[in-house]
């Protein structure tokens, strides 16, 4: 009875406590190594446990993924550079409201220097062009939020202000979702990002990034 009753119940619990694991990662050279440690498995497709020397590391791949996206955008802003964009095969064409319309045709000038080329289309937006960091993101998700943020600045917001608040917009969307599945390459190349951009041990929101779980305190 007792091994019919685990067999049923297991697959329930493998879908709420999975862990997914593969081939060990073999770092090829000591740059492969830093102090976030050695990627090991996945959990949840959310987060990432890595192996570090004297601990075990619990990265949350999105928040951290964020944070490096949004350095990127203020560092290329800062010097000046116009941020690559990637020309859209159709251009995507998203309906807004009334307001959310005004409030982001007031930036097209400040989008464009992100890599964001938009066009009024009717009562709609047109996005010809996309910051080529985020590519892959949700478009017209992308485009709503940032309208509704724009509309909830004011005028009194300084051109700083407007600069973070947009490449913040960009970062969150652009980043490594939660729910998605990572391999071993792709969570060591985000652990090696992470070591080398600044604050990524902090989310845009001023959140840890990742918990560090040192061995003395595991074997107590």
């Amino acid at each position: 009875a007792y091994s019919s009753t685990r067999t049923q119940v297991l697959p329930e619990l493998e879908h709420k406590f999975s862990v997914k694991t593969e081939a060990p990662y073999i770092p090829q050279d000591e740059d492969d190594v830093g102090p976030l440690g050695v990627a090991k498995a996945q959990f949840h497709d959310t987060y990432i446990l890595a192996q570090a020397e004297d601990a075990l590391i619990l990265i949350d791949q999105h928040a951290a993924h964020e944070r490096i996206v949004l350095e990127r955008f203020k560092s290329s802003f800062a010097k000046g550079e116009k941020l690559p964009s990637q020309m859209l095969l159709l251009p995507e064409i998203v309906d807004l409201s009334l307001t959310q319309k005004a409030s982001i045709l007031g930036e097209f000038e400040n989008l464009e220097k992100f890599g964001l080329v938009l066009e009024e289309f009717g009562n709609s937006i047109m996005v010809k062009e996309v910051p080529a960091l985020i590519k892959d993101a949700n478009i017209k998700k992308m485009i709503t939020d940032l309208a509704d943020e724009i509309a909830e600045w004011g005028a009194t917001t300084v051109v700083e202000d407007k600069i973070n608040h947009i490449a913040a917009t960009f970062a969150c969307h652009g980043s490594v979702r939660a729910g998605r599945r990572l391999n071993l390459t792709e969570m060591n190349h985000l652990l090696r990002e992470m070591e080398k951009t600044p604050h990524s041990a902090q989310c845009n929101h001023g959140r840890p990034t990742y918990v560090r779980l040192e061995l003395s305190d595991l074997e107590t």
